[in-house]
């Protein structure tokens, strides 16, 4: 289940607001920047290829190029059994912005995405259906948890120009990484 957590900054953090109601998460998402919606998910098979995964998806993908301004798309599938799921997990920790929109749909399993912005951190839990565009310039890091097993959707104005760009603020260490939900 999606779940929303938004602390304060300080030390220790303070927990201001828990929420788990996707409307209440978008509210609260949305007064950031942060679109959140929840999309119908598609039953298919495990394992999909990527070509049927954004065939099966295409309606919402379309309406969100048209609207963003997004030129491509793909769907990543990381796997608990992944040779580098470690380093894979490390690699995105430690604050950081990007500059562009990094936009993910949840087609299955989760990932805690967390924000940093106005002197709160919103911890955002994303699940099967969860759509979060986190836009440019946004602090932020994410974690996929010690055995990541999720496919995402990935949309990208410039998939070259989607480069990490770490602040250099331990602030990440301080909150909740993500413990999966999902066996």
């Amino acid at each position: 289940m999606s779940r929303l957590q938004i602390f304060d900054e300080g030390m220790p953090p303070n927990l201001i607001a828990d929420c788990a109601d996707a409307e209440t998460i978008a509210t609260h998402l949305h007064a950031i920047g942060v679109l959140f919606e929840r999309w119908p998910t598609r039953d298919l098979p495990s394992g999909a290829r990527q070509e049927d995964i954004l065939a099966a998806y295409a309606p919402e993908i379309d309406r969100l190029k048209a609207e963003g301004g997004y030129r491509s798309v793909d769907a990543l599938s990381v796997a608990p059994t992944h040779p580098d799921r470690a380093a894979l997990r490390t690699k995105f920790l430690s604050e950081h912005t990007h500059a562009e929109d990094e936009v993910r749909f949840f087609v299955a399993g989760e990932g805690l995405f967390t924000l940093h912005t106005d002197g709160r951190v919103f911890n955002m839990l994303c699940t099967r259906g969860d759509l979060i565009s986190v836009p440019a310039g946004m602090q932020h890091w994410f974690d996929m948890g010690s055995r990541p097993d999720f496919t995402v959707l990935r949309l990208f104005i410039n998939p070259d120009g989607w480069v990490a760009k770490f602040t250099g603020d331990p602030i990440a260490d301080r909150y909740p990484r993500h413990e999966p939900v999902v066996a």
